[in-house]
């Protein structure tokens, strides 16, 4: 992309909005395609097996682990959020930190150590002190961890109970979706305050963290190339360390509550990233196909990127260690009970064959923006081309990627390859969502 100011890309997309000529990255059949060949590999490999596991297996000399750790509570309940959370219960959540922390021991004990900590919810931040405890305990017990990440919602950062985590946490990412009024009403996220009220909570409190992340949305119905262009205009103006910009996942869980009330129609999604794409890259790095930072290496929201191997702890929580895929009990009660016994959380597995983990490193990979000859040879003992060779084949006709004239051991993946890397995790992350909704599905009120 040639070299333009801030101001030059701004004045041109006020021009090109006004006249309808937002330009599009890939053409529609290509997302369409795209989209297909995913749900077929989605629909054969994730299905999970039920299982009992006594403990998780033992961790092996010379990997690195990164630590996840779930609090599946919130005050109020999002209508598009597809993650595992309950309504909060003091009582409840004080319980299962408790036990949150029980898990983290018997882990420690078994020998793991881990390089990262991400906390993930719900919200993680509805009992402060407890977090806090949470991951002191963790840094205690796993020296090697050198960042902890956690997310939060808006109205958090203008708490003055926030200075709690502050030493504790190395990366707060906080889920804006939107600084339109419109839309925060639309999406019932105008509970966290005005758009206004967000960015100056925000702009109050970030500089309690090392790294602060905006987390926004794109693919709102009614999100107008106008108001995508004000939402990013006030991001330049906020300029956090950080920022994400999702595109608005549709699911089984949601598609009734959110589809036809809440989301934009499909075919918008590279006019729009291409707005994105023009707009940030001037003043911050691009980090993966959604993720953008001040510099080109630090930790994002996309852990699994730089993560081969992660252990979840918690009720919900996913792990993925050697060929296996584990997921912690969705039942509230279950997870108590068993990590209180002393046993572990674990309902289900999947065991993945070669071929699939070299496929879901591809897309991690191509997603990242970096496609590594070298990672596929040293991590996985095989020759990328051949091994993936109908794959990458598909991507070079399609100009996802490109052979770099000035090291053969990386592709250059083009704008294009960044929008199909986007689409893919999107539906990745989509059909984990179906997964999370079959899995609490059949939760009764006694294991919530």
């Amino acid at each position: 992309m040639e070299e333009r100011s801030t101001e030059t890309i701004r004045n041109a997309y006020k021009g090109n909005v006004k006249h309808g000529k937002s330009e599009a990255i890939a053409p529609k059949w290509v997302l369409q395609s795209t989209e297909a060949v995913m749900q077929y590999y989605l629909d054969r490999d994730l299905t999970l097996d039920r299982c009992v596991l006594e403990k998780f297996p033992l961790p092996q000399e010379g990997h690195k682990y990164m630590l996840y750790a779930h609090i599946p509570f919130c005050k109020t309940l999002c209508s598009y959020c597809t993650f595992h959370r309950f309504l909060f219960k003091e009582y409840k959540a004080r319980e299962y930190f408790v036990n949150l922390r029980k898990e983290m021991e018997a882990v420690h004990a078994m020998g793991y150590d881990f390089t990262s900590m991400y906390v993930g919810g719900g919200t993680t931040t509805v009992l402060m002190d407890e977090l806090a405890k949470t991951l002191e305990l963790a840094k205690k017990l796993f020296p090697s961890i050198k960042e902890v990440s956690v997310e939060t919602d808006p109205q958090i950062m203008g708490d003055p109970q926030i200075h709690m985590l502050e030493g504790l946490v190395d990366r707060m990412s906080i889920g804006v979706q939107s600084f339109d009024d419109g839309i925060l009403k639309m999406t019932e996220r105008d509970k966290f305050g005005t758009g206004q009220e967000v960015f100056e909570n925000i702009a109050k409190a970030q500089e309690l963290f090392p790294i602060c992340n905006v987390d926004m949305i794109f693919g709102f119905r009614g999100q107008t190339d106008e108001i995508l262009h004000r939402d990013l205009e006030t991001l330049l103006k906020l300029s956090p360390r950080q920022i994400t910009t999702y595109p608005l996942m549709v699911t089984s869980q949601t598609k009734r509550s959110v589809k036809d009330s809440i989301a934009a129609p499909h075919d918008i999604m590279a006019g729009q990233y291409r707005m994105i794409l023009d707009m940030l890259t001037e003043d911050y790095t691009q980090l993966s196909a959604w993720a953008f930072g001040k510099s080109n290496n630090e930790g994002f929201d996309e852990y699994v990127i730089d993560n081969d191997e992660y252990l979840g702890v918690g009720s919900g929580a996913f792990s993925f260690l050697g060929d296996s895929l584990y997921v912690n009990t969705f039942s509230l009660r279950r997870y108590n009970e068993r990590i209180s016994s002393g046993n572990n959380g674990v309902e289900r597995r999947k065991v993945f064959g070669k071929r699939s983990i070299l496929q879901y490193r591809l897309l991690l990979q191509l997603f990242a923006g970096r496609i590594s000859r070298k990672y596929f040879k040293d991590v996985h003992g095989v020759d990328l081309d051949r091994a993936l060779f109908k794959e990458i084949l598909a991507l070079k006709l399609v100009g996802a990627i490109k052979e770099n004239p000035e090291d053969h051991d990386r592709f250059i993946v083009t704008d294009k390859g960044k929008l199909l890397g986007l689409v893919m995790m999107k539906d990745f992350y989509s059909a984990m969502d179906n997964i999370r909704a079959e899995l609490r599905k059949p939760l009764k009120e006694a294991d919530m």
